[in-house]
């Protein structure tokens, strides 16, 4: 069996090492390839303060470089009585290059070995939360766009209220998207700061630069304070998660909207038969369980901050293992998440919308409010005109005129979709994930 890291002479208990190492190991393969990022990225750092010499950092970089290959092609794996992804990566080392490869934990916890790991991958995560979001926004603006002379009915208190239209309601999770996108370009900026250099969390005796990792592995800062840097671990979780709940909150409400919209009741939409499922006893039955799901495995994602909360809250300054049990909850997440922008993405691509629905004389009374409208504009008092289409709804001699015109900004004759689509590139621009994709791909080539 490997020797744990912190492992003198003294092997604890099989019991309690089942129970403190819980799921780290599935865990960890998770953070394997950035884990030997912020290897090398430190390593590099060590040779330029003296603490290795520049035949060590060739021979480390090797090494390190193969093993970030093996992990970036899916094949690492933490073998049987290996604590966790650094004593993984630092027996390999050991294995090819002797005590070299022991020298690499100088000036390092693995405190912030995991703070970093986790940093590196939730901003990598989050580029490939925002591509997927903005695929799903340029599709529901192409369909804003598509269906914009198309109307349905619009609801309040699930009654029908005003006149709607397709260009309203798919721009409307389109811009929904751009805000959710900007907060979580704000969790972005939490996240890409280098926390290594912080060591247990009270700094190291060793002369580190963490100005030079900070630049190596292309954060846009540090987490100056070393105490601070520890404490922002669950924090750094807790704010992105709130972020991703945005991102589900929408995908959420579309769900619902899409089912409530396929039944037949309702009639406005239809989705291709591909994307339905059947009854076992009820051979008409067409299911629109993809959005079924997606409702509620968004939902589920929009409890993760709540309980990153709860398993964080009130810890006082300094490292706890607690920390451990938010990698569970939130590694994954994002696969799910992911999952769910596609699926709505291929979804809103294929829906059939029906064209005709305001013919149904149900719909009626959604122009009332068009018909007081012209009155006022014919110049009688808003009240006046109000009042009396009321009275005449009431009577049954209500004859609605079924043309719209509406003009302002955001509404249905002047949807604003270009400067909603000017938004949205505002807010990828100002990610700059170009930065750390020059910054990591030099790292791994030989290019140091």
């Amino acid at each position: 069996m490997a020797q744990k890291l912190w492992e003198k002479n003294v092997q604890v208990d099989k019991e309690v090492e089942t129970f403190t190492v819980g799921k780290d190991r599935e865990m960890d393969i998770y953070l394997a390839k950035y884990d030997v990022l912020g290897s090398i990225a430190h390593i590099i750092m060590l040779e330029n303060i003296g603490l290795l010499t520049k035949q060590e950092l060739e021979l480390l970089l090797d090494e390190l470089r193969h093993i970030y290959q093996i992990a970036d092609n899916g094949d690492f794996v933490i073998e049987e009585g290996v604590e966790d992804v650094h004593s993984q990566v630092e027996l390999l080392l050991i294995r090819n290059l002797g005590n070299i490869g022991k020298r690499i934990h100088s000036g390092r916890s693995r405190n912030d070995q995991v703070l970093v790991d986790l940093k590196l991958f939730t901003r990598t995560e989050i580029r490939k939360l925002t591509e997927l979001t903005k695929d799903l926004f340029d599709v529901l603006l192409q369909q804003s766009e598509r269906y914009k002379d198309v109307l349905l009915p619009g609801y309040t208190h699930l009654q029908v209220a005003m006149p709607s239209s397709f260009g309203l309601w798919f721009g409307a999770y389109a811009e929904s998207l751009v805000d959710d996108l900007q907060l979580m370009q704000a969790a972005y900026k939490v996240c890409n700061k280098n926390p290594l250099g912080s060591a247990a969390g009270y700094g190291s005796s060793f002369p580190l630069n963490r100005q030079m990792t900070t630049d190596l592995l292309g954060f846009d800062s540090m987490n100056y304070n070393v105490v601070y840097a520890q404490m922002g671990r669950g924090k750094m979780e807790r704010t992105v998660a709130f972020a991703m709940a945005g991102i589900a909150a929408t995908l959420s409400k579309l769900a619902f909207d899409a089912c409530l919209f396929n039944s037949q009741n309702f009639g406005f939409i239809k989705l291709p038969d591909q994307f339905t499922t059947g009854s076992s006893i009820m051979p008409h039955k067409k299911n629109p369980d993809v959005f079924e799901l997606t409702r509620a495995k968004c939902n589920k994602i929009q409890g993760l901050p709540q309980q990153i909360t709860l398993i964080s809250n009130n810890l006082p300054s300094g490292y706890f293992r607690d920390l451990q049990i938010i990698k569970e909850i939130f590694l994954p997440a994002f696969d799910e998440l992911k999952d769910c922008l596609r699926m709505v993405t291929h979804m809103m691509r294929e829906v059939n919308v029906n064209k005709d629905i305001l013919k149904d004389d149900k719909y009626a009374l959604l122009f009332s409010v068009e018909e007081v409208n012209r009155r006022v504009l014919d110049g009688a008092p808003f009240r006046d005109a109000y009042k009396q289409v009321g009275l005449e709804i009431e009577a049954g001699e209500f004859s609605p005129d079924k043309k719209i015109n509406h003009t302002h900004e955001g509404s249905i004759g002047n949807l604003c979709n270009d400067s909603i689509s000017a938004m949205m590139q505002n807010i990828i621009d100002g990610f700059s994930f170009e930065k750390i994709s020059f910054a990591e791909n030099k790292l791994v080539s030989n290019e140091n």
